[in-house]
């Protein structure tokens, strides 16, 4: 049961070249820095990311584009302020693009984790986000059909953890996180704070049955 690992190298080795990998975080708040840092040093490569954005500047997910680890990404916002390293990379043609409206993509993970199907929904009908879709008309309006969005691993940052794998977190840094683990089929948690105690069952948003390794990494970006 004990699911705590002694340091970030060991929780990212088992990333496999051309892996599917969800990384949490909005904006700057929730982000895995210290488990990116580790999966740069790793090595893997020919990634797909899947996130809420391509990264800024040259922290977090921008240090994967600048080292041409990723041919995919899966994101709502592709171009942000700071964002010259997923630019560069798709002006040269070396890396793929899905664009997911933000809603959209919270659904499909949340779908995967809780292992539906699929779903309806209007956002996208009638643009170029529908093609190649399944779309219907209900009640006059229209809809497509979206289907859940797995992964093979989910990089995740959390405010408290403990050995069993159940996670906290602080205020909006919880974001995408929670249900990134749901969608993940192996989930690795940097925690600020690790205990050896269990954590306050009232308190616990991802239960350990969702992750399959935590470390500490105490900076909180």
């Amino acid at each position: 049961m004990d699911k705590s690992v002694t340091g970030l190298e060991s929780a990212v080795a088992p990333i496999f070249d051309g892996a599917a990998v969800m990384i949490g975080g909005f904006g700057s708040s929730g982000i895995p820095f210290g488990l990116i840092d580790a999966l740069l040093a790793q090595g893997a490569t020919g990634l797909t990311v899947i996130s809420n954005n391509a990264g800024a500047g040259e922290t977090g997910i921008a240090k994967l584009l600048k080292a041409g680890r990723v041919a995919r990404v899966i994101c709502s916002y592709p171009r942000t302020p700071g964002s010259i390293w997923f630019e560069k990379r798709y002006e040269a043609g070396e890396i793929e693009l899905e664009v997911v409206p933000q809603g959209t993509l919270a659904e499909r993970i949340r779908a995967a984790g809780a292992g539906l199907g699929g779903f309806l929904t209007p956002t996208g009908y009638g643009t170029r986000l529908a093609e190649g879709k399944e779309t219907r008309m209900i009640d006059g309006r229209g809809y497509v059909l979206e289907a859940p969005l797995h992964a093979d691993f989910a990089l995740l940052r959390a405010e408290r953890g403990d050995k069993w794998g159940n996670l906290s977190y602080h205020a909006t840094a919880r974001n995408f996180n929670p249900v990134m683990a749901m969608a993940a089929r192996h989930a690795v948690a940097e925690v600020r704070d690790l205990s050896d105690d269990p954590l306050d069952p009232e308190h616990v948003v991802t239960p350990g049955i969702f992750v399959q390794s935590v470390v500490e990494y105490e900076v909180r970006p």
